[in-house]
Formats: C-alpha cells, structure tokens, sequence
C-alpha cells in the first residue's frame, strides 16, 4: 500500500503569498499554463486503451470498488434506504466475504447519524454533501450551518460544492475563502471540494478552480455532484490529476481526487485507474487519495468480479440495483 505522506495545512505551504489578495490570486491563476485541449483529450483517450488481463485486472476490480463512495442524494432518502446502503458498503457481495468494503458512504446531512450507525465497526466512512448541494446557492452562514450539522452527527467526510457564480464572474478569492472557512467548520472531517466541471466551460477554469481548492486547503478536489449532464470525464479528471501531482511538487502537500457521476462499468473504472498510475503513480492507488462517487459501478464491478471468478456472469438478481 502506498505511504501517506505527512500533509500540511494550507497556512504553511510554499504558495501562501499567492492568497494573499485579489490581485494575487489572479496573477497567480493567470499565470498557469494554458491547457493543450485536444492533447488533453488525446491523452486521455491513450490511456484508456491500455489492455488490463487476468491477475492485474482482478486486482483492479477490487481497488475500485474500494474506492467507491455508495451514494444516495435523493429527496425520497430514508432511514431504511440508508441503513440498507450502509449494509450494502460494508459488504457489496453478501454471497462473498472476500469482497472489498467500499470506502464510504456519502449521504445528506440529515442521515448522517443513522449511516453512522449503520456502518459502525466496519470500517466504511460516512460522508455528507453540505453548502447547499447541489446549487451551492445559499448564503454563507447557511452552508457553514450545514457542515457543522453534518460533523457534529458524526460525519468523516464532507463533500462541498464550490460559488460557481463567484468563480465564472472572477472572484476568485470569495470562492478561495468559502472552501476555506468551510474546511475551518468541518475541523476533523476530510472535505472535498467540488467543482462542478460541466459548469465551468473550459479546461483553463478547471484548472485554475482545482488550484484554489487545492490552496484553500482541500483534502480532494471532485470533478462533479453527479446531477448536471455533463461530470466526470477522462479528461477533465487527467487534468485534475495533472494539478494534484503538480502541487505535491511545489507544496510537498497530497491531494485526493474524486471523479463522480457518468462511471458505469468496469471498464470504465479501469481506464481511470491507469490515467492515476500513469499520471500520477502508486501513491494516489488507494482510497485514501481516490475516490469513485459512482454507485452504479458497483453492480459491474461486482458482475465482472464474478465472472473472473467462475467464468460465468451470474444472473440479474446477483447483485442488487440502486
């Protein structure tokens, strides 16, 4: 298992004076390199052909399911439904033991204390969106009054949506300063800081947000909430990537990533993890640094995990369909 280095808060990292004002955050976020779209994408596409067989792809399977954050992020969410997901992290295959918990659950701040429960003594992690999700269209007292509803129920994790108002018109040192006191509010808990990078029109933006996440101190930076047409993509998550591994060398800070929304298959799983081996190697190969938000990918994994097994896919009542 890759070593987790010693992290920092953001106050004592190298790029501080970058922070400092409007104008420098600017200067600095203008300063980055341009982003090459189609050698991006061709990038991207490259890697997602590379052939994964027999042992290694079994050994994929599992990383990824134990990378998965099990989500639900509906309106008709119950305490039964949770209970029964928090069930379902903690053992996805009930016909096989050997199957890898996944790593968290992810739910509102409401159910934070029965997933909490639920996965109690397992291992899993109970993760909560906050910041008004999906919209993030509140006021600031609001948002910070949703993490530290979440936290105080017991909450791991918290999944945060940036201003993307803030962010398209310029400010960028609002957007900076609301992950910033979020992260203050969460205390303990890991925050993910997404960016919602369907919104965001260009490679440039998500570059530049995936900086200010990172310098306000986020502990992942997450492509999208899942509940807008276009989310995560090899792309637009190389390119996160690409930053994370950037700022590890300028700051001596990891980061996490999490792509979430449009991963459905196995297939797609393993593309994703050889874009983190190839861009930015064996220490973002755990959970710990990456993430899925993808609760469909579950099923597959587990369908193809079956198949590897026994030579034979199992029927549709194998696994159970969110």
């Amino acid at each position: 298992m890759p070593t987790t280095p010693t992290t920092a808060p953001a106050e004592q990292h190298a790029l501080t004076d970058a922070v400092a004002s409007e104008a420098t955050l600017r200067r600095f976020l203008q300063g980055l390199p341009g982003v090459d779209a189609v050698g991006l994408e061709s990038r991207a596409a490259a890697l997602g052909t590379r052939s994964i067989k027999t042992t290694a792809k079994a050994y994929a399977i599992d990383l990824a399911i134990s990378m998965i954050d099990l989500t639900t992020l509906e309106g008709a969410d119950t305490p039964g439904k949770v209970r029964a997901l928090g069930a379902k992290a903690a053992h996805p295959d009930p016909t096989d033991r050997t199957a890898p918990r996944t790593a968290a659950v992810c739910v509102y701040p409401d159910m934070v204390a029965t997933a909490k429960e639920a996965v109690a003594g397992t291992g899993v992690k109970v993760a909560s969106v906050a910041t008004a999700f999906p919209a993030g269209r509140a006021a600031l007292d609001v948002k910070l009054g949703d993490v530290r509803e979440a936290v105080a129920a017991g909450a791991d994790e918290i999944d945060m949506v940036i201003d993307r108002g803030a962010f398209l018109t310029g400010k960028y040192l609002k957007v900076h300063d609301e992950i910033r006191a979020v992260k203050e509010a969460a205390g303990s808990a890991r925050l993910k800081v997404i960016f919602e990078t369907g919104e965001l029109s260009t490679y440039d933006n998500i570059r530049r947000a995936s900086w200010i996440g990172m310098l306000a101190g986020a502990d992942f930076i997450k492509t999208s909430t899942g509940k807008v047409g276009v989310n995560a993509t090899p792309a637009n998550t190389l390119l996160m990537l690409e930053a994370v591994r950037d700022f590890r060398a300028a700051t001596g800070v990891q980061i996490g990533v999490k792509p979430a929304g449009g991963i459905r298959t196995s297939k797609d799983a393993v593309k994703f993890l050889v874009i983190v081996n190839e861009t930015v190697g064996a220490d973002w190969l755990d959970n710990h640094w990456f993430r899925f938000g993808a609760s469909s990918l579950l099923s597959d994994l587990l369908m193809q995990r079956q198949k590897l097994a026994t030579g034979r896919y199992s029927g549709p009542d194998y696994v159970t369909v969110d």
